[in-house]
């Protein structure tokens, strides 16, 4: 099915959004507010609700998935109060460990949070073991498990996932590697996970699997395809910004606008798995209702302070 005139556009173009377009995957950082964990072996420059604001306006996103920086630990003060100040527009994926009382579980839902994060690519309070016990104490909230792990890693994980009483999230494309991902047994085991229903995959996290790329990043761009096809309503799209990883490391970001125009290609000329992947598919995982009026104000608070 065709978008008309915008199927294929040059890299200069950016595609018309859908009603209701999220961002899966950002983070928000605020160290002159909220001190990083002593432990943090991530310590990025701000990147506020302002920044965000900034950087975005105009490119037409209305809603926003905050996932917790690993560099905050379990303090997830600066998620919860950036998901407060965008209120309905945005969602937040926390971490907690067992110590959480059911009643903050109960809070940071009614805050917007609608995940957990395990981030076993780095140090992290919470155990790839806990995962059991944190799962059964999120699932009466309809909440998922998104994980950030190796490829290789994935797995010997996979059969524990599955029998989990919440679905996972894969986060950055499973970090499969940029060449025959395809052949890669993580591959086979996401795969796996998606025919059974228990998986969700964003496509995000592309300057990690084919930075030398850019703004192409071809090789994610296969990957995703093939993921696309496996499960089109499964797949939601984030841009992982502020790309804390390349700007704590010096490297470029990814221009805010080519990660959009990355996903045009993907998608090709099929209209609705744009529709599904930008719009549909995150309202389901993340419980967003109805989308915002046409006629509605900018998708930013006031930035004041932010």
């Amino acid at each position: 099915m065709m978008r008309g005139e915008e199927a294929h556009l040059p890299m200069g173009t950016l595609p018309a959004l859908p009603q209701g377009a999220c961002d899966s995957h950002i983070h928000i950082n605020d160290p002159d507010r909220f001190a990083y964990v002593p432990q943090a072996s991530l310590r990025p420059p701000p990147a506020t609700v302002a920044d965000l604001a900034r950087v975005w306006a105009g490119l037409g996103l209305e809603r926003w998935v905050i996932v917790q920086p690993s560099s905050y630990g379990t303090d997830n003060r600066c998620t919860r109060e950036a998901a407060a100040r965008l209120g309905g527009r945005a969602r937040a994926v926390v971490v907690i460990d067992v110590q959480t009382s059911d009643a903050e579980v109960a809070r940071l839902h009614a805050l917007g949070a609608r995940g957990v994060r395990f981030n076993l690519l780095r140090l992290s309070p919470v155990a790839a073991v806990a995962m059991r016990e944190i799962a059964a104490r999120i699932a009466p909230h309809g909440w998922h498990l998104q994980l950030h792990a190796a490829a290789d890693d994935i797995p010997a994980l996979a059969g524990t996932l599955g029998r989990l009483p919440v679905p996972v999230v894969f986060d950055h494309l499973g970090r499969l590697p940029a060449r025959d991902a395809a052949a890669h047994p993580a591959f086979g085991a996401i795969a796996g996970l998606l025919d059974a229903g228990r998986a969700w995959v964003k496509l995000s996290g592309v300057e990690l699997v084919d930075d030398a790329d850019a703004p192409a990043w071809r090789h994610a761009a296969d990957i995703a395809r093939r993921l696309l096809a496996l499960a089109p309503q499964r797949m939601v799209w984030g841009s992982n910004w502020p790309h804390p990883a390349h700007v704590v490391h010096g490297r470029e970001t990814p221009v805010p606008a080519d990660l959009l125009r990355w996903l045009d290609r993907v998608v090709g000329n099929d209209a609705a798995a744009w529709q599904a992947v930008l719009a549909d598919n995150p309202a389901v995982l993340y419980g967003f209702g109805a989308p915002p009026l046409a006629s509605s104000s900018t998708p930013f608070p006031s930035t004041t302070n932010a």
